[in-house]
């Protein structure tokens, strides 16, 4: 594996377990914070698969996009793109007033994210 892919793996890991950790956190509750870091955990995971397989990597938050760019090599991940489009709004538009998760949109956004890494640690061979 290149290192380049091991820095991305990194950097996933860290956004996950940090998204994991405020998930448990009840008073005040984070949720926001929550799907931040999972909507970026994810993100990350997939840009890793981009890095090993030498695929240009751009700079775009949407994850859904992203899958997009590495369909010829990961055909099965076709199946993602709904889980991707309902996580990338976590990006951007969670960290503005105005814009809060509800405790049921933090649960659908662990498991979006939950799948998207589980998908790109296989194919990483994690």
């Amino acid at each position: 594996m290149k290192a380049s892919t091991r820095e991305w793996i990194k950097k996933a890991e860290s956004d996950w377990l940090l998204a994991v950790s405020l998930m448990r956190r009840r008073k005040p509750p984070v949720r926001d914070q929550v799907c931040f870091h999972f909507q970026q955990s994810a993100e990350k995971y997939v840009k890793a698969r981009m890095e090993e397989a030498g695929v240009r990597i751009p700079r775009i938050h949407q994850i859904d996009q992203l899958i997009q760019l590495v369909l010829g090599i990961e055909p099965f991940w076709a199946a993602l793109q709904p889980a991707a489009s309902r996580i990338s709004d976590y990006a951007v538009r969670i960290r503005y007033p105005g814009n809060e998760a509800t405790a049921v949109e933090m649960r659908r956004c662990h498991q979006d994210a939950k799948a998207i890494r589980h998908e790109a640690r296989a194919a990483l061979g994690l």
